[in-house]
C-alpha cells in the first residue's frame, strides 16, 4: 500500500456529500481536516468508527479540526447511514474512487480467502494550509477516534 505520507500536500478534491451538495477540501480552508476513508457505509466497523467521531465532535472541534468521511458509496446510501446512526459531520460519494486513488488508499484487499480492490481504512489529517500532517493507518474501528484525540492532544 502507497498512501500519501505525512508532508505531502493534499489532493484537493470535490465530491458529493449525503445531500447531494458539491464539497471540496478548499472549503476549509483555515481549518484542520480529518479525511478518513472507510470502505462501505452501514456496516459494523463502519458504523462503530462513524458513531466514535459523532460522539467525539466536540473534542474534535476544539481543535480546530472538521471531519469528513469518504467511501465508494452513492449519496442515497451516504444519507440512510447519516440518518440511521444520527452522523453529525460530512459524508463524501467517491464512487470512482478517484480521491481514494489519489490519497493512495484504493487497492488490492484480502478477506476470507477472496482478493478484490476496495478502499483501505486510512485516515488523514490534513493541517490548515493543506498538508498531511499525519496519517493514522494503525487502529481499531472501535479507537480510531481516541487514536485521532491522543495525537491532537499530544502537539
Amino acid at each position: 500500500m502507497n498512501y500519501l505520507p505525512a508532508g505531502s500536500p493534499a489532493p484537493a478534491f470535490t465530491l458529493l456529500d449525503q445531500n447531494g451538495e458539491s464539497v471540496s477540501l478548499g472549503d476549509f480552508s483555515g481549518k484542520k481536516v480529518l479525511v478518513y476513508f472507510y470502505p462501505k457505509a452501514m456496516t459494523p466497523g463502519c458504523k462503530v468508527q462513524a458513531c466514535g467521531l459523532r460522539d467525539s465532535r466536540a473534542e474534535l472541534e476544539a481543535h480546530n479540526v472538521v471531519v469528513l468521511g469518504i467511501s465508494p458509496d452513492p449519496v442515497a446510501r451516504l444519507k440512510k447511514f447519516e440518518e440511521k446512526d444520527e452522523l453529525n459531520f460530512t459524508l463524501l460519494s467517491d464512487e470512482d474512487h478517484a480521491v481514494a486513488d489519489a490519497f493512495g488508499v484504493w487497492g488490492l484487499k484480502k478477506f476470507m480467502g477472496k482478493e478484490y480492490d476496495g478502499i483501505h481504512r486510512i485516515s488523514f489529517l490534513i493541517d490548515e494550509s493543506g498538508t498531511v500532517c499525519k496519517v493514522f493507518d494503525k487502529f481499531k474501528t472501535k479507537d480510531h477516534h481516541q487514536v485521532v484525540m491522543n495525537y491532537l492532544t499530544e502537539q
